[in-house]
């Protein structure tokens, strides 16, 4: 069971994380996200007293969230559709910075192609979650999480250079 004063404090902690998961299922749309982000953690204070303390609170907020975002989209299938432009090659310009929002907007779109499980691996890697946490959250072995993130940052990378 989790307290008032429980859970204002992992709202403090968790809501800058969880939003950005949620934008990163919304496609960059922040409307959706803070939808989402809002529908989360009023499921977590709905929910609260039946948060048995098994895992970590950290890993049940991001489940959580996780199924409202997976949730939404399966039940409304919103338009999160990736612009074609936004996924031709990068120039070859080796002089150009590495984080610009360009390519931190073309790094969102090729997410937006990943499968589910998948797309919620790297948003919770994305926001330096813990990967004992993320396989906690989503239920596989640490091992699987460790393999996946491998060939999921090497498809991004693919994906970010070469646009597919």
């Amino acid at each position: 069971m989790i307290t008032e004063q429980e859970f204002t404090r992992s709202y403090n902690l968790y809501s800058a994380k969880v939003y950005r998961l949620c934008l990163g299922y919304a496609s960059g749309n922040h409307d959706i996200a803070k939808d989402w982000h809002q529908q989360a953690f009023i499921k977590v204070w709905k929910h609260r007293n039946s948060f048995k303390a098994q895992s970590s609170i950290d890993t049940w907020i991001y489940r959580i969230a996780v199924n409202v975002c997976l949730g939404d989209l399966r039940k409304s299938k919103k338009d999160l559709s990736v612009k074609e432009e936004l996924l031709s090659p990068l120039p070859e310009s080796e002089s150009a910075p590495i984080d610009t929002e360009e390519n931190v907007q073309r790094l969102y779109r090729c997410i937006d192609l990943l499968n589910k499980q998948n797309k919620a691996l790297i948003l919770l890697e994305l926001e330096d979650i813990p990967q004992a946490t993320i396989a906690a959250s989503l239920g596989l072995a640490h091992g699987t999480v460790r393999t996946r993130l491998s060939r999921i940052r090497k498809s991004l990378l693919k994906c970010i250079k070469n646009g597919k």
